[in-house]
């Protein structure tokens, strides 16, 4: 497969004026850019991102090949097109049109369909869609572009906001999943489970939460804590309390350190954190356990 292009690398193959750009507002996952377009005949080559084109001014025939077939269609103010991620597709067209292009990255788009549907999902393809005239999609990609062209305050997650009802929209309506490997009953395979378990053991003395372990795994928080929970029968937040007051049972009643050594070797705050925990499991403090043990 030829390698796929960058967003920000369109107009090497699809000349045009930039009218808003979000290059610079470090958004993650999303981008946007907005061109004035002459008539033109080009070949869009297989890109890194799915792409939603939503048109602003203009009205142009226009023709696009895509898998083998041509399509074509009238499009100006209020329709969109859809191109899928991985794919090339040659588009003609002859009048002068000003579009809005929304990027969404294949990772979030299959993080919010593995989220939605709780189980892992390998990829998303698009549907073929050269004109649809769909409110929820045009109203996202103006929101998108307002927030570009006015930067208010937490853009960024403002911006993915948007984007993640967007992809849940594209998933219902235009689009194909595939799914991995069925796991039994949406909990993780015996190979993820061996693997969370070996990583928590050799993280105790670190800040673990939701998506540290998730990320162990390559998942999203929200599966994860789910699939957890149906493998374990317990949150991966008590299953990581529980390991680190087994293990700090164990090094009370084995070795001399001090139990603020103890503590933090076990990701406690400090000692009063772990003395609280502990004897609210174990029904006495850590230095009474300790007398009793040795």
């Amino acid at each position: 497969m030829k390698e796929l292009i960058r967003y920000d690398a369109l107009p090497n193959w699809v000349p045009g004026k930039v009218l808003l750009s979000s290059d610079e507002q470090n958004w993650k996952h999303v981008a946007l850019r907005s061109y004035h377009y002459h008539g033109q005949d080009v070949v869009v080559p297989a890109m890194r991102d799915f792409m939603l084109v939503s048109y602003n001014t203009g009205v142009t025939p226009m023709q696009r090949r895509f898998d083998g077939r041509w399509t074509r269609e009238t499009l100006g103010p209020g329709a969109a097109s859809l191109l899928t991620r991985a794919q090339q597709a040659y588009w003609t067209w002859h009048e002068p049109v000003d579009v809005t292009h929304i990027y969404l990255s294949a990772d979030l788009v299959t993080d919010v369909a593995s989220e939605i549907m709780d189980c892992t999902v390998s990829n998303v393809t698009l549907n073929d869609v050269l004109r649809v005239d769909d409110p929820v999609m045009t109203h996202a990609a103006d929101a998108i572009a307002m927030e570009a062209r006015t930067r208010g305050l937490g853009g960024a997650l403002y911006v993915e906001t948007v984007a993640r009802g967007l992809i849940i929209h594209l998933l219902r309506r235009y689009a194909s999943v595939h799914l991995q490997e069925t796991r039994r009953s949406g909990a993780l395979s015996p190979q993820q489970e061996r693997r969370i378990v070996e990583f928590i053991a050799a993280s105790l003395d670190v800040h673990l939460d939701l998506k540290v372990m998730a990320d162990a795994l390559g998942m999203t928080p929200c599966l994860f804590a789910r699939q957890f929970r149906r493998s374990f029968g317990t949150p991966p937040y008590a299953f990581v309390k529980a390991r680190r007051l087994e293990k700090a049972r164990q090094l009370l009643a084995t070795t001399t350190l001090p139990i603020k050594v103890v503590a933090l070797d076990c990701g406690f705050c400090d000692q009063a954190h772990l003395t609280r925990m502990f004897a609210a499991e174990f029904g006495s403090t850590p230095a009474v356990f300790r007398e009793r043990s040795q």
